[in-house]
């Protein structure tokens, strides 16, 4: 294997610049070209290709999107656009390709590993619901970021003596909202994996009137409902006015943390060294603090779950 390409696709998130610098620096230290694909799957059915050196990835590993950019294809999809886009890499004399994404990305990759052409990922996703691994690349960054918001919230929230509903981002996932909302003190959480009574949190807020609190704060994931819809609902049932904040895709912006930069510079560097061992069709993982690599089939299907007992630390430290 002498050449090997990488794209980012679907959403991005903080430390991807990171990952590319790895498989980019890795690749070149291992004696092998390394090219870009400009927009994901787009760009790979287009044949937008270009050779990556040194230079190219200098200064990037503490900016926050991807400089490969990225999008959504539903060409690609189909059987013709997957050929479109192995016929640009043979042309190309790519014999390797590394994608940077979350599962819809996977999907892709695993159907060019079923087609012939080697193919590893690497999980990048703020949502961190990639089955297969523990952690995907962006997680930490995106809590930090809105544990900070939190953070300035919550004093408008005590200033103004007002009950606030933020909402976060995570799809079907709730390890933003646990994890953020653990790690700023909110008074609930409200999340995919657990049902939650709306009367309890209500009773939590009141509890916290009577000893004299008269702010609190209210995280809810966007795969339980829009904060909107909350705000509605608490107002219907029990009279409570609120203040509703959606902080969307600010979450998926920022510099890195050092945590994510570790994580994407572990996670390119172990890529290449699996396309290079002969690898193919696998995701690279993080399970009990090592590096792992999984079947794409099992990322796609090993449904993501919280730590629970996370979730009950929270419920006993906001009473």
């Amino acid at each position: 294997m002498k050449k090997i390409a990488v794209l980012t696709s679907g959403g991005d998130a903080p430390g991807m610049n990171a990952a590319i610098r790895a498989v980019v620096r890795r690749g070149i230290f291992k004696k092998i070209e390394v090219y870009g694909v400009k927009h994901g799957y787009m760009g790979l059915m287009a044949g937008d290709f270009y050779q990556m050196d040194l230079g190219s990835v200098g200064d990037i590993i503490h900016r926050g999107g991807t400089i490969l950019r990225s999008s959504r294809s539903e060409l690609f999809k189909t059987a013709d656009g997957q050929n479109q886009a192995i016929e640009a890499l043979k042309i190309a004399g790519i014999s390797g390709l590394i994608i940077i994404g979350g599962d819809g990305s996977f999907k892709g990759a695993a159907t060019l590993t079923a087609q012939g052409f080697p193919a590893i990922g690497i999980p990048g996703t703020i949502d961190n619901d990639i089955g297969g691994t523990e952690y995907s690349i962006g997680f930490d960054t995106a809590v930090n970021t809105v544990m900070e918001a939190i953070d300035k919230i919550r004093d408008t929230a005590y200033s103004h003596e007002r009950a606030c509903i933020i909402e976060v981002m995570g799809r079907h996932a709730g390890d933003i909202a646990l994890w953020a909302g653990l790690c700023s003190g909110a008074e609930s959480i409200i999340i995919p994996e657990v049902h939650q009574n709306l009367e309890d949190v209500m009773i939590r807020i009141q509890d916290g009137r009577d000893r004299g609190k008269m702010h609190s704060i209210i995280v809810v994931a966007e795969g339980v409902c829009s904060g909107e819809d909350l705000r509605i609902t608490m107002k219907e049932k029990f009279n409570l006015d609120t203040n509703v904040i959606v902080l969307g895709h600010l979450q998926r912006g920022g510099s890195p943390t050092a945590y994510d930069r570790m994580m994407a510079s572990r996670m390119g560097a172990k890529a290449v060294d699996l396309l290079l061992e002969g690898e193919k069709g696998s995701m690279i993982g993080w399970r009990n603090c090592q590096l792992v690599h999984v079947p794409f089939e099992i990322a796609g299907k090993d449904n993501h779950t919280i730590n629970i007992s996370d979730y009950h630390l929270a419920r006993s430290l906001s009473i």
